[in-house]
C-alpha cells in the first residue's frame, strides 16, 4: 500500500503522487527550445520531485538528450577550489550514472576524459562541456552528439566567490548558440533566485535565464491526490473535508500530505467510515501544536529580521494594502520563503491560515505580565466559570470580560515585552483565548477570507462552532461593513451567532458592546480601545 509523503521526493511506487502534468509538458517543451530555465520555490513544494520526472521523460524519450544531474546542497561552504573538485567528482557520477541506465559502454576516449578530469574554475568546466557532447556519440546509435541538458539542484549552495563565475560561464555557453551549445539546456533549482544570489548587488551575470514557476496544488489536485487513496484503499473523504483542507493550506504539497498522513495513518479511523470533518479538525489541532520540518522552517524564517514581524501583521490585521513587489527585500524574502504570496489584486497575502496561526504564535509573547488579570476578583475563578451547565460556552460573557481586562491593565498593556504596540491588542486577544481553550479543552483555528484587514477565528467545543471575527478601527462606516462580511461568513458557515471584535488605537476613543439582528444572525459587537499614551502620573 502506498503512502502520502512528507519526507523528501516522492515518487508513484511508495507514494501517492500529483500529476503536474501541464507544468511538466510545459518544462519539456523549453528544454527542447534549449532554454536555460530557472525554478525557484520555498522548500517542500515538490521541486525535487518535479524535476527527477522531468529527467526520468527525458530518459524515455530516447538518446537524444542526455540529462545530468548535480546538486550543490554541501558546497556552500567551500572555496572555490573545493567547488570545482567536488563539482568535477560529481559530474563524473552523474556521467557515468546515465550511461549505465541506456546501457552504453563509455568510449575510451570519453573513459580517458572521465578519469583524468580536474576542473579547476568556470572557464575548465565551459571547456569540459565543449569537449563532452562528440565523446558520447556512439556511430551505431546516434549519427548526431546527444544535446546535454544540465539539472543543478538546490543552487543556491553554490559558494559566494564561485557564483558568479560559474554564471558567467552559463551565460557564454548559452550565447554561443544552439547548435554547438553545451549544456543545451540547463535547470536550475533552488530557494533564492538569482539576483538574491547575487552578493555584490551588481547587474545579474545570468540575464538569459527562463523563469519557471511551480504552484501549489489546485483544489483539483488536492481531490486527485486524496482520490488515489480512496480507490486503493476503499476509503472516502467527505467532500467538505477536502474543500477545508484545500481552504487551510493553499494547496501547500507538503500541509496537504501532512494532513492526509495524519487522517490515514495516524488515526485509528475504521477503513469502511468516512473521513469526516470532525476528523479534520482533529487532525487540525493535532498540526498546528506538532513540530515539523515545515512548520519549523516557516518559524526561523520568519524571525529572520525583526520587519517581518510588522510586514505579517498589517498584511494580516490591517485593511491598508501591502503591494507584492519582488523589487522590495522584504517582501522578497518573505516570498521566496513561501509565507506570502500575491493575491489576484496584486496585494500581499499570507498563504494560508495554517501559517497565519503558526506566526501569531510565534510572534506572540510566550508571557505577557498580565495573565493575573485576566479573570476580575468578583468572576469565575477559572475560565471554567464560562461552561453552562449543559456544556456550552459563554462566548458572549468571555468576551465582555476580555473587553474589561483590557481596561483593567490599563496603560500596562503597552509594556508588554517584544510587541509592538500597533498589534498589542491581537496579541493579547490570542493570549487569552489560548488560555482559555487549553483550560476548557477546546480548540481554535484560523481563517482568511477574501478581504484584507480581517481574521476569523474559530473556537470549536462538543460539536459547537463560535465564530469571531477581528479588526482594527478605521471608520464607521468600515465598522457597519464589517458586521455584514461576518454575517456572510455566518451564512457560508450554516452558522447564526457571531461575534465581532474591533481594536481601536485612536488616541480618544469609547468602548462599544452592541447587538445586531442581520439578516437572521445575531452580531454581537465589540469596540475595544487601545491606550497609547502611558498617563503622565503613572510616568513619574
Amino acid at each position: 500500500m502506498r503512502h502520502f509523503g512528507t519526507h523528501g521526493p516522492v515518487n508513484t511506487i511508495d507514494n501517492y503522487v500529483v500529476a503536474r502534468t501541464e507544468r511538466l509538458d510545459d518544462f519539456i517543451k523549453r528544454i527542447k527550445l534549449g532554454r536555460y530555465i530557472v525554478l525557484f520555490a520555498p522548500r517542500q513544494t515538490g521541486k525535487t520531485t518535479f524535476f527527477q520526472d522531468a529527467i526520468t521523460t527525458l530518459k524515455a524519450e530516447g538518446t537524444g538528450y542526455f540529462p545530468i544531474h548535480v546538486n550543490f546542497e554541501e558546497y556552500e561552504d567551500l572555496t572555490p577550489d573545493g567547488f570545482y573538485a567536488n563539482l568535477t567528482n560529481d559530474l563524473r557520477i552523474a556521467i557515468s550514472r546515465t550511461l549505465q541506465a541506456r546501457r552504453n559502454l563509455p568510449s575510451a576516449q570519453l573513459t580517458a576524459l572521465l578519469e583524468n578530469l580536474n576542473i579547476t574554475d568556470n572557464i575548465a568546466m565551459r571547456r569540459f562541456f565543449e569537449k563532452l557532447p562528440t565523446l558520447l556519440t556512439s556511430e551505431k546509435t546516434e549519427p548526431s552528439p546527444p544535446r546535454i541538458v544540465l539539472i543543478i539542484d538546490e543552487f543556491d549552495g553554490v559558494p559566494e566567490a564561485a557564483a558568479k563565475g560559474f554564471l558567467r560561464s552559463l551565460r557564454r555557453i548559452y550565447l554561443s548558440g544552439r547548435e554547438v551549445r553545451c549544456p543545451y539546456s540547463v535547470g536550475i533549482v533552488g530557494v533564492k533566485s538569482i539576483t538574491q544570489l547575487n552578493y555584490d548587488r551588481s547587474i545579474s551575470p545570468f540575464n538569459i535565464q527562463d523563469e519557471f514557476t511551480l504552484p501549489n496544488f489546485t483544489l483539483d489536485q488536492v481531490q486527485e491526490l486524496l482520490a488515489q487513496y480512496t480507490e486503493e484503499v476503499g476509503q472516502s473523504f467527505a467532500p467538505d473535508v477536502v474543500e477545508k483542507l484545500y481552504q487551510q493550506t493553499a494547496g501547500q504539497p507538503f500541509l496537504v500530505n501532512r494532513f492526509a498522513q495524519i487522517l490515514t495513518e495516524e488515526f485509528d479511523i475504521p477503513k469502511a467510515e468516512t473521513i469526516l470533518i470532525q476528523h479534520f479538525l482533529a487532525a487540525q489541532a493535532r498540526l498546528l501544536t506538532e513540530r515539523n520540518t515545515n512548520i519549523e522552517h516557516l518559524i526561523t524564517n520568519v524571525r529572520r529580521d525583526p520587519r517581518f514581524e510588522r510586514t505579517l501583521m498589517r498584511i494580516a490585521f490591517y485593511q491598508s494594502n501591502i503591494n507584492f513587489t519582488l523589487h522590495n527585500e522584504v517582501i522578497s524574502e518573505l516570498a521566496t520563503y513561501g509565507i506570502i504570496e500575491e493575491g489576484e489584486d496584486g496585494m500581499c497575502q499570507i498563504l494560508n491560515p495554517i501559517y497565519l496561526h503558526c506566526i501569531i504564535q510565534a510572534f506572540k509573547p510566550l508571557i505577557n505580565g498580565l495573565e493575573d488579570e485576566y479573570l476580575p476578583e468578583d468572576g469565575p475563578i477559572d475560565f471554567t466559570g464560562y461552561i453552562t451547565e449543559t456544556g456550552h460556552l459563554q462566548m458572549h460573557t468571555l468576551i465582555e470580560n476580555f473587553k474589561d481586562f483590557i481596561a483593567r491593565a490599563g496603560f500596562r498593556i503597552l509594556q508588554v515585552p517584544d510587541t509592538p504596540q500597533e498589534f498589542v491588542g491581537q496579541y493579547l486577544l490570542f493570549a487569552y483565548l489560548d488560555e482559555f481553550v487549553r483550560m476548557v479543552r477546546a480548540t481554535m483555528h484560523l481563517e482568511v477570507p477574501t478581504g484584507r484587514g480581517r481574521t476569523d477565528l474559530i473556537i470549536g467545543h462538543q460539536g459547537r462552532k463560535y465564530i469571531i471575527e477581528t479588526k482594527v478601527w478605521r471608520n464607521e462606516r468600515a465598522y457597519e461593513a464589517g458586521k455584514r462580511q461576518l454575517v456572510a461568513y455566518l451564512t457560508l458557515e450554516g452558522e447564526r451567532e457571531g461575534y465581532y471584535i474591533v481594536f481601536d488605537y485612536r488616541q480618544k476613543s469609547d468602548p462599544r458592546v452592541e447587538t445586531d439582528t442581520i439578516d437572521g444572525c445575531t452580531i454581537r459587537s465589540y469596540l475595544i480601545p487601545i491606550l497609547q499614551d502611558v498617563p503622565s502620573t503613572a510616568a513619574q
